[in-house]
């Protein structure tokens, strides 16, 4: 597992967790059970400490670092190659594709960030909404059916995490 220590600080790895082989989990970090962390995500808590619920997606190239603390809830779908730096992103949350949370920002349970959005430092997403753009700002409320493709996406991924548990193996 691709797991470092520094400074006498080290990773802890809920049960069920699947990390690639290629992510880089570094220093001060927890991550609750049933995770997964992707190939190439760098998860760096070498200056504070990052925090991970459970059932939180964690998808390819995503960089999660901190200066203070970062903190992400239960069942969050963080996208491929997002950015999140010194952060509070609550319990269900979607995270889009390539967009980037600076530090000091909060968004709340059951919000959504559209693709390639920017969350500005100190701004904050409130609750059952959906944020887009470059700054982030408010498109419409979450939807019930938003909530049911989000829960329909982490169950797809619970089943992929058994999947590369059974399964995975280098050829």
């Amino acid at each position: 597992m691709p797991l470092y220590e520094i400074n006498n600080r080290h990773p802890r790895i809920g049960k069920g967790t699947w990390i690639a082989p290629s992510a880089e989990i570094i220093g001060d970090v927890e991550i609750g059970e049933q995770c997964y962390i992707g190939f190439g995500a760098v998860i760096r808590g070498d200056f504070g400490s990052i925090r991970i619920g459970n059932q939180s997606l964690v998808e390819e190239n995503v960089v999660i670092h901190t200066a203070v603390s970062t903190v992400i809830g239960n069942r969050v779908i963080i996208g491929h190659m997002a950015m999140i730096h010194d952060a509070v992103i609550h319990d269900r949350v979607l995270i889009g594709m390539k967009s980037m949370i600076c530090e000091g920002t909060v968004i709340e349970k059951d919000a959504m960030l559209a693709e390639q959005s920017l969350v500005r430092k100190n701004q904050t997403i409130p609750s059952g909404k959906i944020f887009a753009g470059s700054p982030a700002f408010f498109i419409k409320e979450v939807t019930d059916r938003h909530r049911e493709m989000m829960a329909f996406g982490i169950q797809a991924y619970l089943d992929l995490i058994e999947q590369y548990h059974r399964s995975f193996r280098s050829c």
